[in-house]
């Protein structure tokens, strides 16, 4: 792990230290490979690409299928004092597309947040050609998958894409692939000797119990105990 890797880590982003696989993650992202990582929601995915695209040289790409989730995370990012992250979704206006693409190509970006169906428009595409892109990142990528709970066509066709970004190496994130989707999604995107890295799906915090009860009237009243001992109240 580079000293600026985790300088950025803690100046600007205000951890610590690493967790789990992360610095593994960036370590080989940043070393030039592909990867597709499986982490559970809240378990820190967002900063294997965010912190790199402050770090490499050209444009990160990520593909993601939410615009909530896009302007979340831009607003985060913003709230951290990085402000050379922008997205482009159908929220915006045809001036502010105009605006945000001009942005781009004068080097203003360095992490650019899409939704998969922007790879269908030419100018987008003729955009991204113009550009050094050093990583693309495809966020819920078991949507690349027939076999993902939540398959997108769309997500399927960004193997035909690839081409217009030679120099970029690919980072397909999920917290949800069965091993059969995690087989499919390197070979649909053309990638069969992408690393895969799982990490820890262990929540300390969650747990599961069993509470034999006689009757509902004595399960309500172990709910409402268990409530009241919690402290979250009915």
């Amino acid at each position: 792990m580079s000293t600026t890797a985790l300088d950025i880590l803690k100046t600007t982003f205000g951890y610590p230290s690493f967790r789990g696989p992360q610095a593994d993650i960036i370590d080989h992202v940043g070393g030039g490979g592909d990867a597709l990582v499986l982490m559970p929601t809240g378990g820190g995915k967002s900063l294997c690409y965010q912190l790199p695209s402050q770090v490499l040289p050209g444009v990160t790409v990520v593909i993601s299928p939410l615009i909530a989730l896009m302007h979340d995370q831009v607003n985060g990012l913003i709230r951290r004092g990085i402000r050379n992250a922008t997205m482009l979704n159908s929220s915006l206006d045809a001036e502010q597309l105009d605006e945000r693409i001009s942005g781009i190509r004068r080097g203003q970006y360095k992490l650019v947040y899409v939704a998969p169906e922007r790879l269908e428009s030419p100018r987008f595409r003729s955009l991204l050609q113009s550009l050094d892109i050093s990583l693309l990142v495809i966020d819920e990528a078991h949507c690349i998958s027939q076999w993902g709970h939540d398959f997108r066509p769309q997500y399927r066709n960004i193997r035909s894409y690839l081409s217009l970004m030679p120099k970029a190496k690919i980072l397909a994130l999920t917290a949800t692939a069965t091993p059969r989707v995690q087989r499919d999604i390197p070979e649909s995107l053309g990638l069969p000797s992408m690393t895969c890295v799982i990490g820890s799906f262990d929540r300390p915090n969650l747990r599961f119990e069993v509470e034999q009860c006689a009757n509902n009237a004595d399960k309500d009243r172990h709910v409402f105990a268990m409530l009241a001992e919690s402290k979250l109240g009915v």
